[in-house]
């Protein structure tokens, strides 16, 4: 079974949605023809544009031409990239990777991209449906701080809710874990063999996804251009954090991965051990009797044994009572058993 990560298929078709809010103010469309949804795009409000799918770039040129934003941005946008964050005269760039869960050995992901702007944050995604259920909800409701900040804290949100989210995969990781460590001890097959190698795949997954992304938090806490309120900072601080906290998690549990099939290679040595000691038993047990048998069972004529009248009787019980000393000896001796 392959591995491990899947790149999600786009979706075939463009889902527009345009929520906009202040302290006082809400409005939420979706399924807007892009021409109607940047017609209502509102400057004392925050504009939060969001695509599901990208399989249509006529729509997204669109947006990068009424945002005016770069050719190399947009191009981005539609490529599988490692997270990254890059800094323009007008906007910020923002990318990364949104997981959902591990189901069937598979990583369910998808690439998010950010355009945060004056009053306005454009977010791209690959296919429909995203973890920001919740969120939205809260804007409608009015709850919390949301709406009494700007765009800059949208983002930081949003991110939030995806780095969050790094917990429940690497959770499930750790469930994982556990589980092939029992399974090993009970039946050590090749089957937990390839459990581990898939673990390993998903760590390097994560791991490809986390580092770029810890930098890029980096880069955008230390951001000069305006973008990001200085009294919301210490929220991206706080992200980076965690990113770094998960780092550490997907540390230890590439090291345990490793430990994992240390045991699984001690557990196949000792069961072979075990096997190997039954056999030499057996062997080292009939090693004087097939002894025996072999010098009884030469043809020669004189043989004063052959003519006694109890002596296949007398054979026998010698025979028996080496093989009960020997047992005996293994056992109470050696206590190989």
């Amino acid at each position: 079974m392959k591995k491990e990560t899947q790149k999600p298929e786009p979706a075939p078709n463009i889902i527009l949605e345009l929520i906009q809010y202040n302290g006082k103010d809400f409005a939420g469309y979706v399924n807007l023809g892009i021409d109607e949804l940047l017609a209502k795009q509102k400057p004392d409000l925050v504009n939060w544009v969001n695509l599901d799918g990208l399989s249509d770039t006529s729509i997204i040129n669109k947006i990068g031409e009424h945002y005016s934003l770069h050719g190399l941005l947009l191009e981005d946008i539609t490529t599988d990239l490692q997270p990254k964050v890059e800094e323009y005269d007008d906007y910020l760039f923002f990318s990364l990777k949104m997981l959902y869960r591990i189901e069937k050995n598979i990583i369910d992901y998808e690439q998010i991209s950010f355009v945060l702007g004056k009053d306005y944050l454009i977010s791209f995604q690959e296919k429909e449906g995203d973890l920001f259920g919740p969120l939205r909800e809260r804007i409608r409701l009015d709850q919390g701080r949301i709406r009494k900040e700007k765009a800059d804290y949208l983002l930081y949100r949003l991110i939030d809710i995806i780095v969050d989210n790094y917990y429940v995969v690497l959770d499930s990781i750790g469930q994982q874990i556990e589980q092939i460590e029992d399974d090993i001890y009970k039946d050590s097959s090749g089957q937990e063999f390839r459990k581990i190698q898939r673990l390993k795949k998903e760590l390097i997954y994560l791991r490809k996804a986390l580092y770029p992304l810890r930098d890029a938090m980096s880069k955008l806490i230390k951001d000069e251009s305006g973008f990001i309120q200085s009294s919301n900072s210490r929220f991206f601080s706080d992200i980076y954090s965690h990113v770094a906290h998960l780092i550490d998690s997907l540390d230890t549990y590439k090291d345990l991965t490793s430990g994992l099939m240390d045991i699984y290679i001690n557990t196949l040595n000792t069961r072979m051990n075990e096997v190997m000691k039954v056999l030499t038993v057996i062997s080292t047990i009939f090693i004087p009797l097939t002894f025996i048998v072999g010098v009884y069972g030469m043809n020669f004529e004189f043989m004063p044994e052959l003519h006694w009248t109890l002596g296949y009787y007398g054979v026998w019980i010698f025979m028996l009572l080496i093989f009960i000393g020997m047992i005996w000896y293994f056992k109470y001796k050696k206590k190989w058993f």
